[in-house]
């Protein structure tokens, strides 16, 4: 049997949303040309025997030979003579702009990359046929271990984004892991810059939750007010719900944590959200003090739980 849970103002794991397309970039366009238009007509004296046969330098088949441009001579080899026979010396290259290597956890040979689901892989086409096997191998790693081993699963993820660092997928999927192993401050970069690239808003609730996770409140409600969460579908929108009610609560804003969750979606009984609702209003009126509402609601949340997959009808009864 699954554990029951008991903070239900955490936000359930989010199913990996899709992003929308990569924003197109514009190019920069070329300068004009500096060249004039028209060439000058040429004032050379139709008679070639009025040319000069030396001077200041210069040999009787033109061009200096102290200065560059000068005409190569054939007789020093090909590697004067061939323009391409000049190469620049080698520079050491800046380390600083040298990625480090990170520590890649062992993938299990039975691993393929096709069990990734068809519409992710799809996105991994951007990247070459090697990297993107290393990258789906690696994503599949963290379903694997996401309950069985959560840092585990959090690692593969690292080692995902390493290599495709500029898809949002991959990104996102590195947020949620980092979300479950507990690193906040690293969910919330890897969900941001998920955000940035897709324009993505379902991972909204989750990065709310980072926030209380890294005891910032009032910046959790800040995201649950902001104009994104009226992009949100009706899971996530509910799940906005139940992590802004936990920020009043760590606020010590009990009665304002009920309110928050006050809503026409309690009375619903079909859809998945409507357990976890419940069970946050119930439990928000119990940390309020009023006792006998919230045995009424864990009750109604014992009515959507036949399985008992959480305590609601022991809380009930209690």
């Amino acid at each position: 049997m699954e554990e029951r849970p008991r903070n239900s103002d955490r936000p359930a794991r989010p199913s990996s949303a899709r992003p929308s397309s990569r924003p197109s970039s514009s190019s920069s366009g070329r300068p004009s040309s500096g060249r004039p238009s028209s060439r000058p007509s040429s004032d050379r004296p139709s008679s070639s025997s009025s040319r000069p046969q030396s001077r200041g330098g210069r040999s009787d088949r033109g061009g200096r030979s102290d200065r560059a441009g000068a005409t190569r001579q054939v007789s020093q080899g090909r590697e004067v003579s061939d323009p391409r026979g000049f190469r620049p010396a080698p520079q050491e290259r800046d380390q600083s702009r040298i990625r480090p290597r990170i520590f890649e956890p062992d993938i299990p040979e039975d691993v393929t990359g096709e069990e990734l689901e068809k519409s992710v892989r799809a996105e991994l086409l951007s990247l070459s046929a090697e990297n993107a096997k290393v990258v789906a191998r690696h994503m599949v790693c963290v379903n694997l271990y996401m309950d069985v081993d959560p840092e585990l699963s959090h690692k593969h993820a690292v080692a995902a984004a390493h290599h495709a660092g500029r898809l949002a997928v991959v990104r996102e999927t590195a947020g949620y892991a980092a979300y479950r192993a507990g690193h906040y401050e690293i969910a919330l970069k890897e969900l941001r810059a998920s955000n940035r690239i897709s324009g993505d808003v379902s991972m909204w609730p989750v990065m709310a939750d980072c926030e209380r996770g890294l005891g910032n409140p009032l910046k959790a409600l800040n995201l649950a007010g902001s104009d994104e969460v009226k992009r949100l579908a009706k899971p996530e929108e509910i799940e906005m719900r139940i992590v802004a009610s936990g920020a009043r609560r760590d606020l010590g804003e009990f009665d304002a944590a009920v309110v928050t969750l006050q809503c026409r979606e309690l009375k619903n009984e079909n859809e998945e959200w409507a357990l976890r609702l419940r069970y946050a209003y119930a439990d928000a009126l119990d940390a309020a003090g009023r006792k006998d509402e919230a045995r009424e609601w864990f009750g109604k949340c014992a009515d959507l739980d036949p399985d008992e997959l959480t305590d609601a009808l022991e809380r009930s009864q209690s």
